[in-house]
């Protein structure tokens, strides 16, 4: 769990705002986008795509480009 110490303030309009350390933010911001990554990787993953190894793939590009010459 992160350790954070927020501070919480009224603005005059009577909006509720939350001020944190710089480091704090910075650091909520990080695991935010390492989530994004995480929930990408298993949505993909999910996915019943036929996937080949990358070195294939670069064979089967290759075998196409000799064809056509």
């Amino acid at each position: 769990m992160l350790d954070l110490h927020p501070q919480y303030i009224i603005d005059t309009a009577g909006k509720k705002m939350v001020i944190l350390q710089m480091k704090e933010f910075k650091t909520i911001i990080e695991e935010l986008e390492e989530l994004d990554d995480i929930k990408l990787y298993d949505k993909v993953k999910a996915k019943k795509n036929n996937l080949i190894p990358i070195e294939n793939a670069f064979k089967q590009i290759d075998s196409k480009r000799s064809s056509k010459k």
